[in-house]
């Protein structure tokens, strides 16, 4: 237990809520498959609510975060660039973007959602450059892996540099969490980064029936927790020609497969893994197939700005583990609604691109953009802590 609690502190990125770097704490969210935040905040006076957010990065060693894609093989001044070859590493590669868009010194014109200030009284944020989701993922795979060790070590160092600094101290010391520290209330959620490739070139006269197969999944069919459905759902969706349901691993080879099947297909299912979200939910978005999410419980991003309905279908998982009844309701969707739904697949898309530089609401600004959306309620519930003697008083009435 204690274990987990120093992985799930130590997956913060910013110093205002905390999510998307994983440690091995599960609950309705998974804590490596979502981003978010914690933030002691500045003292500033008001600011206009489109200034870009002011975020301070923390200046960690490299092993915290370049050197684990360089391998040291480049100095201290150098930002690697993320491997074209990194595989299925790729969709553990948030926080390498969202550090390197701080970084950015680029074109004065381009609109950016946050900026770096090396003052940190002047901040809105604070940001804490360690890939933790790389670093569990590179650092063995299990909690049995005794390679793991080096990824314990490396956030209990962490932690402890944190509780020295004057401002995680001002934010009242966030090491101290809940069991339920997934919070929407401070926390941002965070897309995967995608494995296969963006279709660019999806100009079909008639993609309804230029895309022959109706449902597609390709992906492990062996998952723990909530991904138990993949294994039934495997079984309930047999005997329909026109579904292709495959078990596969996430070879370079298979995931060029997968990105070929999801581009020939009406729809792409999406059920839970071993979390309620998994980087192919977002592979069938840059694929412009519709997803189909199984799931009771998962939580997405930007949905303060976007309305998932608009593109993709739900499922309830007790409705779809009945027979037929899954793949009866999609065959029923009109070709006029398919269509809509491609079309704002097409026209959304781009806000999951992961990219440097970065550009005008692509992952990156979004996600920023997610975090300063949070901070007024958090400000205001930081400022009325430290004032009230009786905190939530009026839920004791």
């Amino acid at each position: 237990m204690k274990m987990m609690a120093v992985k799930a502190v130590s997956s913060l990125v910013f110093i205002l809520v905390l999510l998307i770097s994983f440690s091995l704490y599960f609950s309705t969210l998974d804590l490596r498959s979502h981003f978010s935040s914690s933030l002691p905040f500045s003292h500033s006076l008001c600011r206009s609510a489109t200034a870009p957010l002011r975020v301070y990065m923390y200046d960690l060693p490299r092993r915290f975060n370049f050197e684990m894609i360089d391998h040291g093989r480049h100095g201290s001044p150098f930002m690697p660039p993320w491997s074209r070859n990194s595989g299925l590493k790729k969709q553990h590669s948030v926080e390498y973007w969202m550090m390197v868009s701080l970084l950015y010194k680029g074109d004065a014109d381009q609109e950016m959602e946050a900026v770096r200030v090396l003052d940190p009284e002047s901040a809105d944020a604070f940001f804490v450059p360690f890939f933790s989701s790389l670093s569990f993922n590179t650092h063995g795979h299990n909690m049995t892996d005794p390679e793991t060790e080096v990824d314990r070590q490396l956030q209990i160092e962490l932690l402890g540099f944190l509780r020295k600094s004057e401002y995680w101290q001002r934010s009242g010391d966030f090491g101290r969490l809940p069991k339920n520290v997934s919070n929407l209330g401070k926390d941002v959620v965070a897309p995967y980064v995608h494995v296969v490739d963006s279709f660019m070139d999806d100009n079909a006269t008639d993609p309804f029936e230029s895309r022959s197969t109706l449902l597609f999944f390709r992906g492990r069919t062996v998952r723990k927790d909530e991904g138990i459905v993949r294994a039934k759902l495997a079984k309930v969706l047999v005997g329909h020609e026109d579904v292709h349901y495959e078990n596969s691993f996430a070879t370079g080879d298979n995931i060029k497969a997968s990105s070929k099947g999801m581009r020939s297909s009406k729809f792409c299912l999406h059920p839970a893994g071993d979390t309620p979200s998994s980087c192919r939910l977002f592979d069938a978005i840059v694929s412009h197939c519709v997803p189909v999410i199984v799931s009771d419980r998962i939580e997405l991003p930007y949905e303060d700005e976007l309305d998932y309905e608009d593109f993709s279908i739900f499922f309830a998982v007790g409705e779809a583990l009945r027979p037929n009844y899954m793949v009866n309701k999609l065959r029923e969707i009109p070709k006029e609604r398919w269509v809509d739904m491609w079309k704002r697949l097409k026209n959304i898309s781009y806000h999951y691109e992961f990219q440097y530089p970065p550009k005008k609401d692509d992952a990156v600004n979004m996600l920023w953009r997610q975090v300063r959306h949070k901070i007024p309620a958090a400000k205001l519930a930081t400022h009325r802590g430290r004032r009230l003697k009786i905190p939530d008083w009026w839920k004791r009435r």
